[in-house]
């Protein structure tokens, strides 16, 4: 058997946060979701004038999140005690954090609607994901980045401070700083 998915003396949950592979129907992993699920379905719901019920809510939900930051609803993540978000960031509506690894969103970050950052990865083969074992790597968004509409960030990737991703783009590996990157996969267009 393959060693990355044989169970080890870990719990799940401190697999998924080493970055190793573990079981993603766990019952402990499941109630993370649960309290993330209400967390932001309490969230969504807000008035949107209630602003400061909403940063109260981000603040119980996130890992961190910086001052002056604001995430329009509707707004959905994995567990987010694995988002961390830097200070005067926005995100419109529609943003999607699977946060099985960390993902960190720096200061000043812009990102449009309909915005993905997806770390969670699945095995390739039919067995070990058949039976339910994932993995992830983390994400980072550097200061001043801004993606815009329907951006979807894949598992690993970093992005350098001030870059601009053009809409509708699919990020698949790095990007330096100080660039505009577009397409599927994005691709390095100009140097800022």
């Amino acid at each position: 058997m393959d060693p990355r998915f044989t169970p080890d003396e870990r719990t799940n949950r401190e697999r998924m946060l080493a970055g190793d592979q573990y079981i993603a129907d766990d019952a402990e992993l499941l109630r993370a979701c649960d309290r993330a699920a209400l967390l932001t379905a309490e969230f969504n719901a807000c008035r949107a004038d209630d602003h400061a019920s909403r940063q109260g809510i981000l603040r119980e939900l996130l890992g961190s999140v910086g001052p002056n930051t604001t995430i329009r609803p509707p707004f959905r993540c994995d567990y987010g005690s694995q988002t961390h978000i830097g200070a005067r960031s926005f995100a419109n509506f529609g943003l999607i954090i699977l946060d099985v690894a960390r993902v960190t969103i720096g200061d000043d970050v812009q990102i449009g609607p309909n915005a993905q950052l997806l770390t969670a990865t699945h095995p390739i083969e039919p067995g070990p994901r058949r039976a339910k074992w994932e993995g992830s790597k983390p994400i980072n968004l550097a200061n001043n980045v801004w993606l815009g509409g329907g951006v979807i960030v894949c598992p690993g990737v970093s992005i350098g401070e001030n870059t601009v991703v053009g809409a509708g783009a699919v990020v698949v590996r790095d990007l330096p700083s100080n660039v505009v990157a577009v397409g599927n996969p994005a691709r390095v267009v100009r140097t800022l």
